[in-house]
Parts: structure tokens; C-alpha cells; sequence
């Protein structure tokens, strides 16, 4: 029942602006939770972090042991943490850190503090995601102010486990940085695999098939697939009904099963690229006449790059 959207832009602009509205005409596939997973102009150096504090009464205890452990592992604050002031007792705090070494165990250090738990980290990227619907998480965390050249999107109807920001979607691909995932669907052959990537090292924070394809899908590009390759590869070796949308620094891409149930649709226009689970979501922001690809054949696969309007990869 969820709903899930991506953008791209050819040029940086208000993608959580649309993102936002992309969202919210889907509210009514689910409003127990809404989350964006956001790309900025990447740095250089450092990584921006977002993070799940359990307690707003322990902020200013967490944030110090999260930068004791960046220090040990040679890395520090590059700016100062910020965070929401909603008063709610679940607090996300935003903050870059200098580059850690190894990047991996730094990650599994931060998530073994208590009340702690990073929802991602990257170059370009942050996730923010929270309980609500997406005009509530946007006003909270100012998504709508948002700079950046692409974005996924989702909402969340609560079927399988609790209501609660660490259950939403994105799914940071744990630990590669800049990989996130937002997912419709469900797989069958998930504990086969995940104890198979669990024995490969890999950590994961949730029992949610999505968390799983994302850091699936970046294995094997970390063993030498390309993307357009590893997102083929998977309509054969993950089993289920699903379609998912898949980002990196370098756009967003597509890969629907070969039952082809979960529906999606997409634009391409001059100024970039949006795709949806739903017509509507893409009309609000393409009122005019526009030719709306159905995506509603099996084993579909589409990579959409960064500035280029025109879908590049394959239909199997």
C-alpha cells in the first residue's frame, strides 16, 4: 500500500520542495510515516551525517560520545551539530564529520552507542524521515528548503512493525556512503539472504526487506557490477513481489520483479526526470500535457542519471 517517488533535476534546485508535494498526493497510501532520502552538491571532503537520537533529554550526552568515537577514529566535527526543536522525545541531529578511518567501523561504532542509531551518511547525501505525513516531516525538518539535484521519496502505511522513524523508508544501505533505497513490495527469499550478507560482515538495524536490496544491491557493486548490472541481476536472485527505486550520488534508478504487480509510472521532461508510484504524484508538478510512461511490464529496469532527461539503461 506505500507509495514511493524519485526526482532528478538537471541543475540544483527546490528537489525537496517537490519531493514534498510528490509525497503528499500519496498520502493516502500511508501517513504513519513519510521520509526523503535528499542529495546535495557532494563534497569534497567529510560526510554529512544524519542521526536518530532515542532521547532529547540525553542530546547533548550523545552528541559528545558521537564525536568521542569520530576521534578515535581520526576524524572530527567539521561544523556543529544541529537538530529539530519539536519537542518530541526522538531528536534527529545533523552534523559532518572529517573522513573517518575505516569508514565502516566508524559507522558500527556509533550505532553500538546507546540511544543512537545513524540514518545515513554521505557525500551528497541525507535521509530524513520521521512519523507523519509528509506536509508534518517536511515542516519539521524545512525538507521543502532543501537544495539539491535529486531525491527519493516515501510514505508508509504500518503493516508489518511498529510505527516509529527508525521502521520508515529510506533505507540507508549501510555502511556505503550516498546509497539509499525506497521500496514497494515484499521479498520471499530475505533471511536466506540476509544471512548470507550477515556472514559477509554486514550490519543491519531493521528487520525491513528494503534495508536489505539496498545494501544487496551495493555488494555487488562494490564487487565490480555496475548499477544497471546489479539492478538486473537482482529480478533473478531476490524473490518477491516488488519495484524499487535505488540512488547514488549519480541519480536514481528502477527495478520492478518480473510479476509485475507493484505499479509505477514516470516522466521524463526537460527539466529532469520523476517517477512515482501514482499519475497524480507526477501532475503536481507537470500539469501541463506530458507524455506518462506505465511501467507496467515484468522485469523492467531504468537508470536515470543527473542531468540527463532521457532514461539510459534496459528493459529485459
Amino acid at each position: 500500500m506505500c507509495g514511493i517517488a524519485g526526482r532528478t533535476l538537471n541543475e540544483p534546485g527546490r528537489v525537496g520542495e517537490d519531493l514534498v508535494a510528490m509525497m503528499a498526493a500519496q498520502r493516502h497510501r500511508g501517513w504513519d510515516s513519510t521520509g526523503f532520502a535528499l542529495y546535495g552538491s557532494p563534497r569534497s571532503t567529510g560526510y554529512v551525517v544524519r542521526a536518530l537520537l532515542d532521547d532529547r533529554a540525553h542530546l547533548d550526552a550523545d552528541l559528545e560520545a558521537i564525536r568521542a568515537v569520530t576521534r578515535e577514529h581520526g576524524a572530527d566535527f567539521l561544523e556543529d551539530p544541529t537538530w529539530d526543536d519539536s519537542g518530541q522525545q526522538h531528536v534527529t541531529a545533523r552534523f559532518v564529520v572529517s573522513d573517518p578511518e575505516p569508514f565502516s567501523a566508524w559507522v558500527d561504532a556509533c550505532d553500538a552507542l546507546p540511544r543512537v542509531e545513524l540514518q545515513s551518511a554521505g557525500r551528497a547525501l541525507e535521509i530524513v524521515k520521521d512519523v507523519g505525513d509528509a506536509d508534518e516531516v517536511a515542516d519539521k525538518h524545512d525538507v521543502r528548503e532543501f537544495i539539491g539535484t535529486h531525491g527519493l521519496g516515501h510514505v508508509r502505511l504500518a503493516t508489518e512493525s511498529n510505527v516509529s522513524p527508525v521502521a520508515g523508508h529510506p533505507f540507508w544501505a549501510r555502511p556505503f556512503p550516498d546509497v539509499a533505497i525506497v521500496h514497494n513490495g515484499q521479498l520471499t527469499n530475505y533471511y536466506t539472504w540476509r544471512r548470507k550478507l550477515q556472514r559477509r560482515g554486514y550490519r543491519f538495524t531493521t528487520e525491513n526487506d528494503s534495508e536489505l536490496i539496498a545494501v544487496w544491491n551495493s555488494d555487488r557493486m562494490a564487487a565490480g557490477d555496475s548499477l544497471e548490472a546489479s539492478l538486473q541481476r537482482s529480478l533473478s536472485e531476490l524473490d518477491g513481489v516488488f519495484t524499487y527505486l535505488l540512488a547514488t550520488s549519480d541519480g536514481i534508478a528502477l527495478a520492478k520483479d518480473r510479476w509485475a504487480i507493484k505499479p509505477v509510472v514516470a516522466v521524463s521532461a526537460p527539466d529532469g526526470v520523476a517517477v512515482a508510484t501514482e499519475e497524480q504524484s507526477l501532475r503536481t508538478l507537470y500539469q501541463d500535457e506530458i507524455d506518462v510512461e506505465v511501467c507496467d511490464g515484468p522485469s523492467i529496469v531504468r537508470v536515470w542519471p543527473v542531468g540527463s532527461p532521457v532514461p539510459a539503461g534496459a528493459v529485459a
